[in-house]
């Protein structure tokens, strides 16, 4: 994250956005569309207007005499894998099939809504900057086993940890450590203690070993794992695949990392860019969890 970015979230706390308005004769049509089709979900509604959201695009359709029909309206997916899935509910209005586009390295295709507006799905086929929503990253991150060989850039591992540094911990005791393993030697050791349970660390370019100092804090065992997975869903937001690999608090793995023998090992996990497609999976409602209701 910029500099500048990082000094406004930390003066305005993040609520920063925008909403884009687009007329419409159709509001109806138009709306069930975009929620049906595309799977937009009612954001707000005010009067004659309707407000949908996609993960962070916040889109507006307003009842008028007229229609703005102009521009693109272009929703953003993961994997190549999503874009197929919508392209086949929208394979009728489609102008094309889903491709790859050399130009600008993305997977995509065109549609149009019911008033002819140009809609374009695709997926980035390289790493791009963050920018999903907070409500999507929360529902969308998945544990990865399998990674590409892609290296990653020194720039997102930087912006990752940055996020990092707004893990809480006990009396902001800020006890928490991140080690980046590169040494392929080292990750084969760490792979190969728990069997497939730890093998995804040696499929990976990097491992990352979360460990607290309990010299700094009195709970470094409630630390560590908060600062764990605050780097999990850090990752997430930049694109970059992790899978949680428990028991790795062991003398053996402080010897190899050099990490003191008193302190903390929440996790070893591996980080990179995914090479498997997690679609949606089958959760409880959330009264069948929560209590006093």
């Amino acid at each position: 994250m910029p500099e500048t970015a990082c000094k406004l979230l930390e003066i305005y706390g993040g609520n920063m956005g925008g909403i884009t308005f687009l007329k419409t004769v159709r509001l109806d049509e138009v709306v069930a569309f975009y929620t049906e089709k595309l799977g937009m979900g009612i954001w707000l509604k005010q009067a004659d207007c309707v407000i949908l959201r996609f993960g962070n695009m916040l889109l507006g359709f307003c009842q008028r005499d007229v229609s703005d029909t102009n521009g693109i309206l272009t929703f953003v997916y993961e994997t190549s894998a999503e874009v197929d899935e919508i392209y086949d509910v929208l394979r009728d209005d489609s102008l094309d099939a889903p491709h790859e586009n050399s130009t600008y390295n993305i997977y995509q295709f065109f549609s149009h809504d019911p008033e002819g507006r140009l809609v374009e799905c695709q997926a980035f086929l390289h790493p791009v900057p963050a920018y999903s929503s907070a409500e999507t990253l929360l529902a969308s991150r998945r544990s990865i086993r399998r990674f590409r060989n892609d290296e990653i850039p020194e720039h997102i591992l930087a912006e990752v940890f940055e996020s990092c540094r707004y893990s809480p911990t006990s009396r902001n005791s800020q006890s928490y450590f991140y080690q980046i393993i590169r040494d392929d030697a080292t990750k084969s050791f760490l792979a190969g203690l728990r069997g497939e349970s730890s093998a995804p660390i040696a499929r990976a370019p990097l491992a990352v070993a979360v460990y607290t100092d309990p010299s700094l804090t009195k709970r470094p065992e409630q630390d560590g794992c908060i600062a764990a997975y605050h780097l999990l869903l850090a990752a997430a937001l930049h694109g970059l695949g992790t899978c949680w690999i428990a028991a790795m608090d062991r003398p053996d793995v402080k010897e190899r990392l050099g990490i003191p023998e008193d302190h903390y090992i929440a996790t070893v996990t591996p980080l990179g860019y995914p090479d498997e497609h997690k679609g949606a999976v089958k959760r409880r409602e959330w009264r069948e969890f929560v209590t006093g209701v």
